[in-house]
């Protein structure tokens, strides 16, 4: 088998390939023979048809069977001869596929970029530390009261956090605007819901009471036939009703399945997720700045075929997640070219750490790792298990884990200054986060 490959850019390999006529023939006849244990040809017995007979009804059709073989297993054979690693299926012209001739044909693919990880101490970390105080305990204690809130009927003017019940009717230019009715909604003053003026005119009315409202779409509005433009709501209250938040007891406690239905030991359980929540907080920030700093310092080109792929793994997930009647395909592929890119290179860059650093995960950091997640259920031990019977569970939870180790490699070598900071700020999200793999 003769090859020669042609590198047309970066990453592109234009490989011909010449397939020796002998081995073409060996595998079409290997075929041919094939048909003739099976084929069914009037006039004679099934396995006697006459190989001359089987050669003219199913040659071509057994030569074409072949080149397909040929090619995926010539293919293979080249790019191992060759030392290339493919990054994707490759495009097939052929040139030469004549009976008694050699099968000849060009493979235009990519192949991974190759490239040394460098520059670990060019990176700086700023790695946050901060503890679940009382006075933390106590406004999560309030989140999850307001979380749980409940509204009861009230006979005065209408408030902020207050829930109304009311009918709409929205008109623009007279006409009223598909959408812009609704009738029994419910609304809580000041949630942010309506467009900008619509809660805030409406604080202050009783039920019974009608409002108009003379209001103008944001400039951004994402119904791009309504922005911008002045708008007359019409609004009936049918109710109001003020929030009763509900106080610490047993019942309550109940609802979040604490074992140890008194205060103490609500505030117990609710620390130990503050605590879990601040260190996957931290780590997380952690790990972005160190993932920003592996991309600025190896700017590397991404295959093609590994950019489509991302992409459209965007797509499905992004369908996934919102719904609707809409096929992956049809999402336009520049909403995810840039978040594709990253995911892509930076899942190149780990795994040339990885590769650098011969690292293999810490079983020991896997058990914990499953042992802190399953912590959050009633019966942990049952999760733990659950675990390590589900190969694909567990190898999802090794592949963060060797993630992690990745940062920890990094870390030996960067700039780290740490900070104290408070629970609230550390567990901020931060402004622009990192796509994460």
């Amino acid at each position: 088998m003769q090859v020669s490959v042609e590198n047309t850019s970066a990453l592109e390999r234009r490989m011909t390939i010449a397939v020796p006529a002998e081995r073409v023939e060996t595998e079409v006849n290997k075929r041919l023979q094939q048909t003739a244990r099976r084929a069914k040809v009037p006039g004679f017995r099934p396995g006697k048809v006459p190989m001359s007979v089987i050669r003219q009804r199913y040659e071509d059709a057994a030569r074409q069977e072949a080149f397909g073989d040929l090619v995926q297993a010539s293919f293979y054979e080249a790019v191992v001869e060759q030392k290339l690693n493919p990054a994707g299926a490759p495009a097939v012209e052929p040139k030469s596929f004549e009976k008694g001739k050699d099968l000849e044909y060009v493979a235009i693919f990519e192949v991974f970029p190759e490239f040394t990880v460098a520059g670990f101490d060019s990176i700086a970390v700023e790695r946050l530390s901060a503890e679940v105080a009382d006075a933390d305990l106590d406004n999560m204690l309030e989140v999850l009261r307001k979380q749980n809130v409940r509204f009861e009927a009230a006979d005065r003017a209408a408030q902020n956090e207050d829930q109304l019940n009311i009918d709409f009717v929205g008109k623009v230019d007279g006409e009223v605007f598909a959408g812009g009715s609704a009738k029994g909604t419910q609304l809580v003053l000041g949630s942010g819901r309506m467009i900008p003026g619509f809660e805030e005119g409406l604080v202050g009315a009783k039920a019974g009471e009608e409002r108009v409202l003379n209001l103008t779409f944001p400039e951004d509005y994402q119904n791009l036939d309504l922005a911008g433009k002045a708008a007359e709501f019409t609004v009936t209250v049918n109710s109001v009703a003020e929030p009763k938040l509900p106080e610490l007891t047993e019942e309550f406690f109940a609802q979040f399945g604490i074992k140890e239905a008194t205060l103490e030991g609500f505030r117990t359980e609710v620390r130990k997720n503050m605590e879990r929540e601040l260190r996957q907080a931290i780590k997380t920030k952690v790990k972005n700045q160190v993932m920003d700093g592996l991309l600025a310092a190896n700017p590397i080109e991404v295959p093609k075929a590994l950019l489509e792929n991302e992409v459209n793994r965007l797509r499905v997930q992004a369908v996934q997640q919102f719904g609707g009647n809409i096929k992956p395909e049809q999402l336009p592929a520049e909403l995810f070219e840039e978040q594709a890119k990253r995911r892509v290179v930076l899942g190149l860059i780990v795994a040339e750490v990885v590769k650098q650093n011969e690292l293999k995960p810490d079983e020991d950091r896997v058990r914990e790792m499953i042992q802190e997640m399953a912590s959050a259920y009633q019966e942990p031990e049952q999760v733990v298990a659950w675990y390590y019977k589900n190969d694909q569970q567990l190898n999802e939870v090794r592949s963060v884990v060797l993630e992690e180790q990745v940062v920890d490699t990094v870390l030996q070598k960067a700039t780290v200054t740490d900070k104290s900071v408070s629970y609230e700020e550390a567990v901020k999200p931060a402004q622009a986060p990192a796509a994460a793999e």
